[in-house]
């Protein structure tokens, strides 16, 4: 299992639908910026998923693996979103 950090740029008409299918694996922490932990095999699927809803010549997902996710610290400037907003 690895923790990673997602950072996107998807154009307007697909944001949704990416967005959609990357809540579905991480935690959403910021406008365009996913993190949390996943195994191998739903990463996969993720990408998967994503691939068939983007438009790879247009769009960009970068996917930050961390391998250790006790040797990382994140700093924030300014207001921290809390987790519980991912829940309704």
């Amino acid at each position: 299992m690895s923790y990673m950090i997602v950072v996107y740029d998807v154009e307007e008409e697909r944001i949704n639908k990416a967005r959609k299918v990357l809540k579905k694996y991480f935690l959403w922490v910021q406008n365009s910026v996913f993190e949390g932990e996943i195994t191998e095999g739903k990463f996969e699927k993720c990408r998967i998923e994503l691939s068939k809803v983007l438009d790879l010549k247009r769009d960009s997902i970068y996917f930050y693996r961390i391998e250790n996710k006790f040797n990382y610290k994140k700093v924030v400037l300014g207001i921290e979103k809390e987790i519980t907003d991912n829940f309704i």
